[in-house]
């Protein structure tokens, strides 16, 4: 889809991240989970304050997906110790890719995802590594086609269930 276009999300886009990241969240997981634990997660984790903190961390990276002028999806990367597990000062994670069901398959995850790759590369970084929850298998796959291998787990708190995510990490130097 070549009407898609990759722009860095700054503090005033900050309702926006948040409409389309509670909202592209609560697609991708409302149907395996409780409405309990969703709404905790996405009013603890992507609430406009945590969201301003998280964008003006200088270690962390927010891009939208824009199509026809609006943000259709999402990518936040981090560094240093904004990373979310593997604390490694040579880690650079991708925490999130999230995009509208509207656009699935429509190759807007692949844009995110090579940004990510170009960005962690323009850095100087060796390894992209990321987390992805054991039951969420197209992830998997799409990681898994992209060159990623599993390496480890780690616990993700979805509001008071405890998930397991495969940590996996890709060489790219």
């Amino acid at each position: 889809m070549s009407e898609i276009s990759i722009r860095t999300v700054n503090a005033t886009d900050v309702l926006a991240l948040q409409t389309l990241a509670r909202k592209t969240f609560y697609d991708a997981f409302a149907e395996q989970n409780t409405e309990e634990d969703m709404q905790e997660y996405l009013e603890v984790n992507l609430s406009e304050e945590k969201l301003t903190s998280e964008l003006n961390n200088p270690a962390s990276f927010f891009f939208f997906a824009i199509y026809h002028e609006l943000p259709v999806g999402y990518l936040k990367v981090n560094t240093g110790n904004a990373q979310s597990d593997f604390k490694d000062s040579n880690g650079f994670e991708i925490e999130r890719i999230y995009v509208e069901k509207a656009f699935h398959g429509k190759k807007v995850s692949d844009a995110l995802f090579q940004k990510a790759i170009s960005l962690a590369s323009d850095l100087n970084y060796k390894e992209v590594w990321l987390g992805v929850w054991e039951e969420n298998k197209k992830a998997i796959r799409f990681y898994e086609k992209n060159g990623f291998v599993p390496f480890d787990t780690h616990i993700f708190m979805l509001g008071t269930d405890q998930q397991t995510d495969i940590l996996m990490k890709k060489i790219i130097a």
